[in-house]
């Protein structure tokens, strides 16, 4: 049986501000940040985005999601309203407010249907249990988690809505190897209950290796390979590719 598309990108040129602009100067000249960006997340897919830093590997992730709408190109979405999860958990959780607070909160904001208090609270138990943490946990800071907690927290506020697209930004780069992977096999178990297609974002190909289906590595905003994790492996076509995959010793 054929999977349906979730997210299809098209001939997508993506763009900044040079915040280095001279003094005095009343225009702003736009950097271009990605060139002819093109491909398909299909249902249930994981897809890893593999480069270096400053490939245009979180650029493309902020314009899927609505965060930077300065693009030209197509981004279409089945679903819409795909959910990401970024690198650094302790920054993106308010540290004023209490782990059942900031889980509740996307079903408070939620224009597509109203939660009452009882469903929320409902949601939340059920999601503590996705993402494995006991309830005690609820009435918690952040500051009181450790930095694998407060991912599976970051994890949990994105599946708060039933999302079908997930969007995770380096979600293990800030932890250490022990916790990395509890985080990653967290979210095969998630992937593997929910179905959910996954867009796996992260400079290091042999965590990359571990999720994806297939693979897009990225260079200098441009995609340079892209293809089935396994083959893309064995073997790379792009010297870019093979450079990466040498650097991290799975090949010779």
């Amino acid at each position: 049986m054929e999977k349906e598309t979730v997210l299809k990108v098209s001939s997508l040129d993506v763009f900044y501000k040079n915040r280095k602009r001279k003094l005095f100067s009343k225009q702003s000249k736009k950097i271009q940040a990605l060139f002819d960006v093109s491909f398909e997340v299909q249902e249930g897919e994981v897809l890893a985005i593999a480069g270096e830093s400053g490939c245009g590997k979180s650029t493309l992730a902020r314009a899927i999601v609505g965060i930077n709408k300065d693009y030209e190109g197509v981004i279409w979405q089945k679903y819409g309203d795909p959910q990401m999860v970024f690198q650094d958990p302790y920054n993106s959780l308010n540290p004023a407010k209490k782990v059942g607070w900031l889980l509740e909160e996307p079903l408070k904001v939620d224009k597509k249907r109203k939660w009452t208090k009882e469903e929320r609270q409902q949601r939340v138990k059920e999601i503590m249990e996705e993402i494995e943490l006991p309830l005690n946990m609820l009435e918690r800071y952040p500051s009181q988690l450790s930095g694998g907690q407060r991912q599976r927290v970051c994890i949990g506020i994105a599946l708060m809505r039933n999302p079908k697209l997930l969007i995770a930004d380096e979600p293990v780069s800030a932890l250490d190897v022990t916790i990395q992977a509890q985080i990653m096999e967290l979210l095969r178990n998630l992937h593997k209950k929910l179905g959910i297609s996954i867009i796996f974002i992260s400079h290091d190909l042999r965590v990359v290796y571990q999720i994806s289906d297939h693979v897009m590595v990225m260079k200098n905003g441009r995609i340079v390979e892209y293809g089935a994790t396994k083959d893309v492996y064995r073997n790379p076509q792009a010297e870019y590719t093979k450079q990466l995959l040498k650097a991290a010793g799975i090949t010779r």
